[in-house]
């Protein structure tokens, strides 16, 4: 919403952002395009657009947040001028090249290399987007799409992107499609390409940011593990938010869920868990709590289709799988997923590696563990989900020590 807004010429409104490192991050790029952002309230972003991105004297810093460093590639190519890109995380673990190899028959001139000691991308923007025809695989990023996506709607001519392995994470890209479409921006998605007219133009529009299924998701782990009723309101089931599958694995492993336009409510019955069979090609976020949920099954569980949580902040398998087996866990580790028989698990000293959903999908862990949990680097939540342990702690759990955001 925010890029989009950045590229709307004009004022926008964000109703209920988030504020998060990732967001910061996102507002710290466009900023230095040219767009100017407001928060008059904790409530509301307004982003005065411009009609023509100017590139920044100053390399724009994308911290840790790969989403941001994906979607502002192509929009560099847009601006007037050379842009360098930093990112505070490995381009090993998060890579772009198969982004750069798609924008180069665009018309885009890119190249990865470092400022000073931090990894950059550097973008030659002086022509724009020239569009055109280009391949990129549809199974490495979805964020990949989504940054072409945002970009090739202003290219000189149209673009078609065609996807040399099926598409995953559709849902996110269909995340992507509705904002624009908000936008006033066409964009026509088949199952082996994408076709995008140019010369659109952005319009600004008001716009509310629904709630994160991805975030609630480890609050109604939580609770299904705890045998406990809990509520999450501002959650649209209605939506195209793919991981609200997590309710489709939660009643499948018996729990009960209630869905009504304002929220999600969910109950568990007090027996042990259900196990799970799944393929999470498409729900690649909901991994880690989902292998928390098999812990506190009664029987095997196993996950599919997880090849690509070996690219994210960490290489995800194998951070679930090793610190689960700290607590005890009986957890076997696959090169696209795992398997995981429940058990009672213990407390034991977490390593985060840095990486947000490995901490809360300990977190949970812990809460029904035995002993208590000491999570460590557990500050890296502030990636997403800052208030995610204050909101545990208001809904019961015992936490220490730590600072708990406000």
């Amino acid at each position: 919403m925010l890029i989009a807004a950045a590229l709307s010429a004009g004022s926008s409104t964000i109703e209920d952002p988030l504020w998060a490192q990732d967001t910061q991050a996102t507002q710290r790029a466009v900023s230095a395009f040219g767009t100017t952002v407001q928060q008059p309230n904790e409530q509301s972003w307004i982003i005065q657009g411009v009609k023509t991105l100017r590139a920044p004297k100053q390399p724009i810093d994308c911290g840790e947040s790969g989403a941001t460093l994906r979607f502002m590639i192509p929009i560099a190519a847009l601006a007037r001028g050379n842009t360098t890109l930093l990112f505070r995380a490995s381009l090993k673990r998060r890579p772009v090249e198969p982004l750069l190899t798609a924008l180069k028959p665009l018309g885009a001139k890119t190249q990865i290399g470092k400022h000073k000691e931090t990894e950059a991308v550097f973008v030659e923007g002086n022509k724009g987007m020239v569009g055109g025809k280009t391949a990129i695989a549809g199974d490495i990023s979805s964020q990949f799409i989504s940054g072409l996506m945002f970009a090739c709607p202003l290219a000189h001519t149209e673009t078609k992107i065609t996807l040399t392995t099926p598409l995953e994470s559709k849902e996110y890209v269909e995340m992507t499609q509705t904002v624009l479409a908000n936008h006033g921006i066409t964009v026509d998605i088949k199952e082996n390409r994408i076709l995008i007219p140019s010369n659109q133009t952005y319009k600004p529009t008001n716009t509310k940011v629904p709630g994160d299924f991805s975030s609630a998701a480890f609050l109604l782990a939580a609770a299904a593990i705890r045998c406990s009723q809990i509520r999450v309101n501002n959650l649209d089931y209605a939506g195209v938010q793919g991981d609200k599958a997590i309710l489709s694995v939660l009643k499948e492993m018996g729990v009960e869920c209630r869905v009504d336009p304002s929220g999600v409510e969910i109950q568990s019955r007090g027996e042990p868990l259900e196990p799970i069979d799944i393929d999470a090609k498409n729900i690649p976020d909901l991994v880690p709590v989902i292998a928390v949920l098999g812990c506190y099954a009664k029987g095997t569980s196993h996950i599919r289709g997880a090849k690509r949580l070996r690219l994210k902040e960490s290489d995800r398998l194998q951070a679930i799988y090793a610190e689960l087996s700290k607590m005890g866990a009986k957890i076997k580790l696959t090169e696209e997923g795992l398997t995981i028989t429940g058990t009672p698990l213990h407390g034991a000293i977490i390593d985060s590696h840095n990486d947000h959903r490995i901490a809360m999908a300990a977190s949970v862990a812990a809460l029904g563990a035995e002993d208590k949990t000491i999570i460590q680097n557990a500050e890296c939540i502030r990636k997403s989900y800052p208030q995610f342990y204050l909101h545990l702690k208001q809904l019961g759990a015992d936490i220490v020590d730590g600072k708990l955001d406000r």
